[in-house]
């Protein structure tokens, strides 16, 4: 072969793989099928009912964490706070008990106020989004009621936390 004919080849070559490279397809929009949709419950208002306390993603979280010898609510803990008290706005004869618990370490009685602070904290958190004071109560277990009861930290910060109890819906 001559060189000639050899980088007339190449060239084709080139040619060819460069165009088959840059060739895109576009994909063409396509209608949803409705099967894959989720359902979704509906809205006549668009405030909560009781039913949404076990439907809702957001009203189904009732936990509150805190870090360790704090009282202050952590910022990931906002949307949850939000829309509990969206509830309580849309369900004005709900009533929430609100459970200060602590870990196994300290004294019963800073545990007993550390879960209170905790509990005012939420308290504070849900009436300034909307909720109403007398819609509220706080207990404080303090670390009578861990729901771990390994001592390492993994455990103890499970056991730092507000839960949120519905007491009237």
């Amino acid at each position: 072969m001559n060189k000639t004919v050899r980088v007339a080849l190449v060239a084709l070559l080139c040619i060819g793989a460069a165009a088959c490279s840059k060739k895109e397809v576009k994909p063409q929009p396509t209608a949803p099928e409705p099967a894959a949709q989720a359902p979704q419950a509906p809205v006549s208002n668009g405030k909560y009912t009781p039913a949404d306390l076990d439907t809702d993603a957001c009203l189904r979280q009732r936990v509150v964490y805190f870090d360790f010898d704090k009282s202050e609510i952590k910022p990931e803990f906002q949307k949850i706070i939000a829309c509990h008290a969206k509830y309580l706005q849309d369900r004005p004869t709900s009533h929430i008990r609100l459970e200060g618990n602590t870990d196994e370490r300290g004294t019963r009685e800073y545990n007993l106020g550390l879960g209170e602070r905790r509990g005012k904290a939420v308290s504070s958190a849900l009436q300034a989004a909307g909720g109403s004071a007398s819609q509220l109560d706080v207990v404080s277990y303090g670390k009578e009621k861990p729901v771990c009861r390994e001592h390492n930290e993994d455990c103890w910060s499970k056991n730092r936390r507000v839960e949120i109890v519905y007491t009237a819906q």
